[in-house]
């Protein structure tokens, strides 16, 4: 979408290196991804491009396209970050279990994130982020992990959507290794909690963080087999919903769910609170997860039997789709 953060001969000169290497992916995700949702708009909305410089190391690529026929707003950003840990961002990393040493940590940080949310309320909104991390520490040992995951978080229960999108992970994780599949599905499901309204953000998908084997190959494959699912897993849902008829009360609930998403990106999100942490922070690249809308309202609580009651159902029964 722009040219890329690293200087091109850098990445050229480096084919090997993983840093490089994961840069040249999340470029190639978010061009990939930014380019199948503008063939879905109607009437040629394009994504913006805003590519960003960070003064205290690297800077990213930020993607947003607003007030689409389809996508309210759907956002892509890159970033490609250095410099030293911020004590607020190795606090974090520590109550994770990460051996920090004391003293100035560098860092380099690569990953790809969206947040797409849709404005017909029978598209699901999807995120995913999947991400590239490295540590030196005072003695020069360095430590690297990857992370990341993809989820789904419709407004409207459909079930044959919730099997495909998982069907679809399921197929990006069981080359690598078919543990991963019902492992980092109970992880999503435990992460995308919000636990002050003891419900779950979505119907959930694959989460995972601090992965660092079995060899950094494999996890690199592993990791651009998931970046490159999420077209597969969500194109076919928005083609299938696009043009579903829905009225003020559809939208209305559209919004008051948009509220529960705010609510969990800003209170318990890892990657927002990381993002927040760092100094040189680019604020809207951070939040521009947020919606273009949304909408609270005190004690709304969906009647049974109805089609909002059966969606807060789920998401306060995780379900397991593939009947694993």
């Amino acid at each position: 979408m722009a040219e890329p953060i690293t200087d091109r001969k850098v990445l050229d000169a480096n084919r090997n290196d993983m840093k490089c290497r994961m840069e040249e992916l999340v470029m190639k995700i978010q061009h990939d991804f930014c380019r199948s949702l503008e063939a879905e708009e109607n009437f040629d909305k394009k994504f913006v491009v805003d590519r960003w410089q960070r003064s205290e190391g690297g800077g990213g690529i930020t993607c947003v396209l607003q007030d689409g026929d389809v996508f309210e707003k759907a956002g892509v950003n890159i970033s490609v970050v250095h410099g030293n840990l911020p004590k607020g961002a190795i606090q974090q990393m520590r109550s994770r279990g990460k051996q920090l040493a004391d003293g100035d940590l560098p860092f380099f940080a690569v990953g790809v994130s969206a947040v797409i949310h849709p404005r017909n309320p029978m598209i699901p909104t999807i995120h995913f982020n999947y991400r590239y991390f490295e540590v030196t520490d005072s003695t020069g040992e360095k430590q690297w992990w990857f992370g990341g995951g993809t989820d789904l978080t419709p407004y409207y229960l459909n079930e044959d959507d919730a099997k495909h999108f998982h069907r679809t992970l399921k197929e990006a994780c069981d080359p690598h290794d078919k543990s991963y599949y019902p492992k980092f599905k109970d992880w999503c499901d435990k992460y995308f909690f919000i636990p002050h309204r003891n419900e779950s953000r979505g119907v959930g998908g694959i989460f995972f963080d601090d992965l660092d084997g079995p060899n950094a190959e494999q996890a690199f494959d592993f990791v651009s087999s998931c970046a490159h699912s999420v077209i597969p897993s969500y194109l076919p849902l928005v083609q299938r919903h696009k043009n579903d008829s829905y009225g003020t009360r559809q939208r209305q609930w559209q919004l008051l769910r948009r509220g529960r998403y705010v609510e969990f990106n800003l209170i318990y999100d890892r990657g927002t609170k990381f993002g927040l942490y760092t100094p040189g922070a680019r604020y809207e690249s951070i939040l521009m997860s947020l919606p273009l809308q949304a909408k609270w309202e005190y004690m709304n609580i969906p009647e049974q039997g109805t089609e909002e009651a059966a969606i807060i159902e789920v998401l306060k029964k995780p379900k397991n789709w593939l009947n694993l």
